[in-house]
């Protein structure tokens, strides 16, 4: 059976660390080491590859992208894929194509099936943040998103928590392995 027939083209950016700058040189090792469907860029100060890469699920394209970049030799690792977790109303309603009205009713349980996910953060706020994860399953199970949109949001959950904590691991790895020490004791 040929691979390449269940593989699909995922679109996403992995924000770099341990480069501050693109050079010919860093783009030309990224090139020669698998990243050929990537365009390295700056933005604020940040350096980052947008990727378009054929793979057989995103986790797939993910994960072999960071292994191409980390293999590049440019002293490039990655922080995270550019994707965030936390979402206001407004992105909820951008990446449901639904408008901010709708989802603030689905909120506030006036409209829908009701029990949408309590706000992560900022609940004082006026402006507070969900986690985009529990948003899309709560979607899911009421049938308006795709399985495949939840466990996209599922798997870059996880890959960006892994690669925040690898980094703050990095930063401070004293005052990381004190905390896994206490939690896991909990």
């Amino acid at each position: 059976m040929d691979k390449t027939n269940c593989q699909a083209e995922y679109e996403f950016s992995l924000v770099l660390t341990g480069v501050d700058s693109v050079t010919d040189e860093a783009v030309n090792k990224l090139y020669e080491n698998g990243c050929d469907d990537a365009t390295i860029s700056v933005r604020s100060g940040r350096v980052y590859t947008t990727f378009a890469r054929r793979a057989s699920s995103i986790k797939d394209a993910i994960l072999s992208a960071i292994k191409d970049v980390r293999e590049a030799g440019i002293g490039a690792d990655v922080l995270r894929v550019d994707e965030c977790n936390l979402v206001t109303q407004a992105e909820i309603a951008r990446r449901t194509g639904r408008s901010r009205q709708q989802i603030n009713q689905f909120i506030a349980g006036t409209r829908g099936p009701g029990g949408f996910p309590g706000p992560a953060c900022h609940i004082c706020d006026d402006h507070p943040l969900w986690y985009w994860c529990e948003v899309s399953y709560w979607l899911w199970e009421n049938d308006m998103i795709p399985e495949a949109k939840l466990r996209e949001a599922e798997t870059i959950e996880i890959i960006n928590n892994i690669l925040e904590f690898r980094h703050q691991q990095q930063l401070r790895p004293e005052l990381a392995e004190e905390i896994i020490s206490l939690i896991s004791a909990s």
